[in-house]
């Protein structure tokens, strides 16, 4: 399976608004990342859809700082 598989496949989600903002990311700026937001991304993937949009939506900041520069890219999707 190659990676942008692997990838669109962890994008899909029980949560029409996670599918939404997931899949247009990867498809519009993820090839513009650097390696480790690509990384950082494929961390924030393993989150659950309750947490993961708790941290899109800006409800939640993240404790980790690796991950706030993908979230604001996220935010703006």
């Amino acid at each position: 399976m190659s990676e942008m598989n692997r990838l669109r496949w962890k994008c899909r989600r029980g949560m029409l608004e996670l599918d939404l903002v997931l899949n247009q990311f990867l498809e519009q700026d993820y090839s513009a990342l650097d390696a480790g937001s690509k990384q950082a991304f494929d961390t924030l993937l393993e989150a659950g859809d309750e947490e993961l949009w708790t941290l899109i939506s800006d409800e939640q900041a993240s404790a980790a700082p690796e991950l706030q520069a993908v979230i604001g890219r996220l935010r703006t999707c």
